[in-house]
């Protein structure tokens, strides 16, 4: 039951910070966190990861929908007892429906954090574009450590 606090917990994390930059920031408005390698800068994307797919609202609208629907199926079924699975679920949830959420309200979704490392600019994201991100991998590691034991 704990993993529908993280999904709620990232929800809110998430819409909280872009209420902030929707708010207090201006597109395209730009602040320094570390000079030289984080910013906050005032993004809106209407397709995916790079702006792929964009415009594709609808498109959006259902894949959300379907993976929701399977994960907490999944979640209800499979992940009781198993805490790295029912975390990767939780994680992989709410950032799913932070930026579901934003589609519905914005038709687009708020992005904010920039970094950079030397000369190349890493896409910018939000914190359901991160709990998504961390979710997948916490997925595989899962996966991983799971092939092991059941291999022996």
């Amino acid at each position: 039951m704990y993993y529908y606090l993280i999904t709620l917990l990232v929800l809110v994390l998430d819409q909280a910070t872009k209420w902030v930059v929707i708010s207090q920031m201006e597109i395209g408005e730009k602040i320094t966190v570390i000079p030289g390698f984080l910013y906050w800068l005032s993004y809106r994307n209407n397709g995916a990861a790079w702006s792929i797919l964009e415009g594709k609202m609808w498109l959006f609208y259902i894949i959300t929908i379907v993976v929701s629907v399977a994960i907490i199926y999944i979640m209800a079924k499979y992940a009781k007892g198993k805490p790295l699975f029912s975390i990767s679920l939780a994680l992989i949830l709410g950032g799913a429906l932070g930026n579901f959420i934003d589609r519905i309200l914005h038709k687009e979704v708020v992005d904010f954090v920039s970094t950079v490392w030397g000369s190349y600019h890493f896409p910018i994201f939000n914190l359901a574009d991160a709990a998504l991100s961390i979710g997948v991998v916490l997925m595989l590691i899962y996966i991983v450590l799971d092939d092991r034991k059941t291999k022996g």
